[in-house]
């Protein structure tokens, strides 16, 4: 039977996939499909279309990237809960941002609100992630990786931060700085998190019994017969006395 802790954990896992889920279904309710009959009918819904699709990558990151963090919450504070749910809450918008995007067409001020709340996503995803971390077991996760980490959290909300700015002069230029900085965030471990291990460490990890070698010699030797031994041999083989 689970502990309570273990319990506490996974129902916080289970309520943000809810949300999650619920999330995403109502940005799919938004969809309206055109009343022609035909397929250069779904050509002006491009706006739709990539807005959605932005919007749904992002969310998929974010399911991901929080699947990941799991993974390191032990007994979860009242703390890293109220985050968490902070954290939804700016999720729970995105639907909101995604129609007024699609609707417009990408003008400026929705892009700018639609990467704002891209803003405000991260800054919550990052409390919750230096939050996870700071009680992860250093076995778990190492300094390096919680360097790494927080160093790609400031690039995607810079990025974040300046495609929000942009938008009120160039909004699609804009709208493709949210998609590049998105592609920061697809592995949920930070790049060089995971070194290698190098041939030292993977035979330290499987040691080779010493004790073992003195006998092991000597059965080669007992095995191995002399070159000349095998020529001779040969030689009786094939001559007729023999």
């Amino acid at each position: 039977m689970l502990d309570k802790p273990r319990r506490v954990t996974d129902r916080l896992a289970a309520f943000s996939d809810a949300v999650f889920a619920v999330i995403v279904t109502v940005m799919v309710l938004e969809l309206r499909a055109p009343d022609q009959p035909a397929f250069s009918a779904l050509w002006p819904l491009w706006p739709t279309a990539i807005s959605y699709a932005v919007s749904y990558l992002f969310i998929a990151i974010i399911w991901i990237n929080h699947h990941y963090l799991m993974r390191f919450v032990g007994p979860p504070t009242l703390r890293l809960i109220w985050i968490n749910f902070a954290h939804l809450f700016m999720v729970s918008l995105l639907p909101f941002a995604t129609a007024w995007v699609a609707r417009t067409r990408l003008a400026s001020s929705p892009v700018a609100f639609y990467a704002g709340l891209f803003v405000c996503v991260d800054i919550a995803y990052n409390a919750f992630e230096r939050e996870v971390l700071a009680r992860a077991d250093a076995t778990q996760v190492s300094a390096r990786t919680r360097s790494v980490a927080r160093r790609r959290s400031l690039v995607v909300l810079a990025s974040f931060t300046t495609a929000m700015l942009v938008a009120f002069i160039a909004p699609r230029l804009a709208f493709g700085l949210i998609c590049g900085a998105l592609i920061l965030h697809l592995r949920p471990e930070a790049p060089g998190g995971r070194p290698r291990r190098s041939l030292l460490t993977r035979a330290a990890v499987t040691p080779l019994d010493q004790s073992s070698w003195p006998a092991t010699r000597a059965r080669n030797r007992r095995t191995r017969q002399p070159r000349s031994n095998r020529s001779m041999r040969r030689q009786k083989s094939s001559d007729p006395l023999y």
